[in-house]
């Protein structure tokens, strides 16, 4: 086993299959050093799991166990285009999107939730630049998206 598969096995995770898009593009794009990922939705087993707005029908707490397993799945989308994820030497960046009730400010804490758990997978080279955005809807009506740059060897 690779050293992020057993960190994964640990930490009782198993790495999805590459959700299909939804759309016209593709899930992951590398250029140089870097994978660029699409926006990965928090798909588990090829449905959503909650839609709506976080601070209406969906809780923040819930949202980021949703964030969390949209960064599982953007780092299935990684290893789809360099073939392990032992190859990571950073992650750069996560930008968090969180469909929210107008009256809903804890973005970076529903977006925590993909932080975290990078953080937890690659230790210090899971430490990264963030942004959390609040929007008014995502594709599918999704509560969370979240996207990743990320640098390899």
């Amino acid at each position: 086993m690779s050293r992020i598969a057993d960190r994964l096995a640990e930490l009782r995770l198993t790495l999805p299959t590459v959700a299909p898009p939804v759309a016209a593009y593709v899930p992951a794009v590398v250029h140089g050093n870097l994978v660029y990922t699409s926006g990965q939705l928090p798909f588990i087993d090829g449905a959503l799991p909650a839609a709506g707005k976080v601070g209406a029908s969906v809780s923040a707490e819930d949202a980021q166990g949703y964030a969390a397993t949209c960064a599982l799945n953007a780092l299935a989308a990684v290893e789809s285009v360099i073939g392990s994820l032992d190859r990571v030497t950073q992650i750069v960046k996560v930008t968090g999107f969180v469909a929210s009730d107008p009256s809903f400010t804890g973005q970076p804490g529903v977006i925590n939730g993909a932080s975290t758990l990078l953080g937890e997978i690659f230790g210090d080279s899971g430490v990264h630049a963030r942004s959390a955005v609040g929007v008014a809807v995502l594709p599918l009506d999704s509560p969370v998206e979240v996207e990743l740059v990320v640098a390899f060897a």
